[in-house]
């Protein structure tokens, strides 16, 4: 064998095992994940300043699963995707939609949650009458999708309904009900928490998972969830994990930790904990 094959060989060999060395070296040993801190159950902060919630336990099992050492952070909502992209920390974790307008600007791992969005109010208004339905509609089915929101416009119409700003949530009610509710938009959901109490709003819009949350509390004894809930569409695939375009492996690590909590039940378990209902994604 000539010196020339023989170096052509060992490059190649080189190539081959150095290969997942370079993987590997591309992957963290520690990452920051920032939180909103405000948006219980899914993140909120504690009385004493510690950060809780579905998100909280999810993101310290795929820490452990990833075998990596992650420090947990407090973000205001309108600061995620900024401050992610300038490197303030390296993941978020904020009950965040993957839309097709948010990935223009960042990346996201497959979804760990869908949770649909809809409406609180009073129980003995129009709408809440009707109570809480188990329907949920794919704003992607667009002819059963807008039959229902057109059912719900004559209910609210005139109504002042509360949303926290930036969010898709916002997006779909301007879409959907800008022609016939009012809109007045927060900071975070715990204020139109607290005009909803004062009667300063007549309804909220959020996930519905966390409406239950804030009519569990007992100021909240004449407000119900009503109507079905909406997915997909403008809200996108579901919730997910946002990341820099540029974090590859890092994203493929998360994604390999999802799929195994979602496997093993732990995804599972810990949204029945927060949230009393399965919010497991449907592969």
């Amino acid at each position: 064998m000539t010196f020339r094959r023989m170096a052509a060989i060992a490059a190649a060999f080189m190539t081959i095992i150095s290969a997942p060395l370079s993987m590997a070296a591309d992957a963290p040993k520690a990452i920051t994940i920032a939180t909103e801190g405000a948006y219980a159950p899914w993140n909120f902060t504690t009385a004493d300043g510690k950060l809780d919630g579905l998100e909280i336990d999810l993101a310290n099992d795929l820490c452990a699963r990833m075998k990596i050492k992650c420090t947990i952070i407090a973000q205001n909502w309108d600061g995620l995707i900024p401050s992610l992209t300038v490197g303030k920390f390296d993941v978020i974790m904020a009950s965040m939609f993957i839309t097709p307008k948010r990935l223009e600007t960042i990346d996201f791992t497959q979804p760990y949650a869908v949770d649909p969005s809809g409406f609180a109010i009073a129980k003995d208004s129009d709408l809440g009458k009707l109570g809480i339905s188990k329907e949920k509609f794919k704003l992607e089915d667009e002819a059963a999708a807008m039959a229902a929101i057109e059912k719900l416009k004559p209910l609210l119409k005139g109504k002042v309904v509360g949303v926290q700003s930036g969010t898709t949530n916002l997006e779909f009610l301007k879409k959907y009900f800008g022609d016939t509710v009012q809109i007045r938009e927060y900071k975070t959901t715990e204020q139109h928490d607290l005009d909803l109490a004062a009667g300063r709003v007549d309804a909220i819009f959020a996930q519905q998972t966390a409406l239950a949350a804030t009519l569990a509390k007992p100021e909240f004894a004449d407000y119900t969830i009503a109507g079905p809930g909406f997915v997909g569409g403008i809200f996108g695939l579901g919730t997910g994990a946002g990341l820099r375009k540029e974090d590859k492996a890092l994203k493929d690590m998360f994604n390999t930790a999802i799929d195994a909590a979602i496997a093993d039940g732990t995804t599972k378990r810990i949204s029945e904990k927060w949230v009393h209902t399965d919010v497991t994604p449907v592969k």
